[in-house]
């Protein structure tokens, strides 16, 4: 009987033993995972540190790459950047990787080669795919390729964000400058002119003249006052374009008013050949004459600027439920449908203008900023009857 119990305590010794040792076998093995993840967390948190630290206005993707390989010990990583359509690389590439890289942007898929070490995955940010990035060596991919993914979508999306931020500044920084010599040349052009004017005139005082000298007196009055007066329209632009458009509401007859700006351009532009049709019996709206008149002469002016000699130039005015339309037309010009969505933003001007006659790029931004003070619209009319003509619609409230 005493054996038998000997026995039962030796089993049940041994076994407790055994239960013992694999359980301390798998709390080590747990504590070595445990470990490890630890480390790797430890890694991900110095690697966005060292992210963070960067000047994103000075880093290349190619610096903010090696810090990847450099906390993973990877043998080599590859960034393609959509944005700029660029791929960027480092390390001891493996065949295939950038191409790897890139396809993955493409497909919008992740891979992973076991056999070779090789993984890509997609970068997305705010929905969007921006990009993919390639790593080779690294290991525990189901634990890391996560999280340094995630940690690669928030270093390109912050250098597309700083180098959009840097753009706008910029061309916020060049407007500014544009609107303040484009001031400061009208400024300095007023009092000149001016001399100019009385100087004319001053030679009439002097005595008689023969007829050609009369002539010649009378282009150079009559130059220096057209001169002057684009000079006061430059000023009342450039003015308006910082400024809130306010305008001095009367009781105001449009067909009268395009008639009066209409008849200056025709003798102004004696070879372009200008015509006016109305086809409204009430034409009257709330506005004030002198913003519409500088919106019109807008429209005038690019008409006949930029349409050849001989050219017809066409006004129309007519009403279309309860608001009165007035189209400006020429032929001879024409504007690209690439070009047609930006014409009216600030300082911009079409590849054709800017080698047909000089411009600042302000004219149509203030003209349709007058006309949307008035409760109005002004778009191109995009239904010309040729490639080669040009029209504007202006619409403005029947009173």
């Amino acid at each position: 009987m005493r054996s038998r119990l000997d026995i039962l305590a030796l089993i049940s010794f041994l076994t407790t033993g055994l239960v013992i040792t694999r359980l301390t076998t798998r709390v080590r093995e747990e504590a070595a995972v445990s470990d490890h993840q630890r480390r790797q967390v430890d890694r991900l948190y110095q690697l966005a540190q060292a992210l963070l630290a960067l000047d994103p206005e000075k880093t290349a993707h190619t610096r903010s790459i090696e810090l990847f390989q450099d906390a993973f010990g990877l043998r080599a990583v590859c960034l393609f950047d959509a944005a700029k359509a660029e791929i960027h690389c480092t390390g001891n590439l493996p065949n295939g990787l950038a191409d790897q890289t890139r396809a993955a942007y493409f497909s919008g898929r992740d891979s992973e080669d076991l056999a070779s070490g090789v993984l890509t995955r997609c970068l997305r940010a705010g929905g969007d795919t921006i990009g993919a990035i390639g790593f080779a060596g690294l290991n525990d991919p189901e634990l890391t390729a996560g999280a340094l993914s995630a940690l690669a979508a928030a270093m390109l999306e912050r250098a597309h964000t700083f180098r959009s931020a840097s753009h706008a500044a910029a061309a916020a920084q060049a407007e500014l400058f544009r609107g303040a010599i484009l001031d400061a040349l009208a400024h300095e052009f007023k009092t000149p002119l001016a001399t100019i004017v009385t100087a004319a005139g001053g030679l009439r005082e002097l005595g008689p003249l023969c007829p050609e000298q009369a002539d010649l007196t009378d282009i150079v009055e009559t130059e220096a006052s057209r001169l002057s007066l684009l000079t006061s329209r430059l000023l009342r632009t450039a003015q308006l374009d910082r400024e809130e458009v306010k305008p001095q509401l009367e009781l105001t007859d449009m067909a009268d008013l395009v008639t009066v700006v209409a008849e200056q351009y025709s003798r102004q532009w004696s070879n372009r050949k200008l015509s006016i049709r109305k086809d409204a019996v009430a034409t009257e709206v709330m506005a004030d004459p002198e913003l519409l008149q500088l919106a019109l002469r807008q429209l005038l002016d690019n008409a006949c600027k930029y349409s050849v000699a001989g050219s017809a130039v066409t006004v129309s005015i007519d009403l279309q439920d309860e608001w009165v339309n007035i189209l400006t037309s020429n032929s001879g010009s024409f504007i690209r449908p690439s070009e047609r969505t930006r014409i009216f933003e600030r300082f911009y001007r079409g590849a054709e203008a800017r080698h047909t006659a000089p411009g600042s790029g302000l004219g149509l931004y203030v003209a349709r900023k007058i006309v949307q003070a008035h409760g109005g619209s002004l778009d191109l009319e995009m239904g010309t009857a040729t490639y080669q003509d040009t029209a504007f619609r202006l619409a403005l409230p029947l009173a």
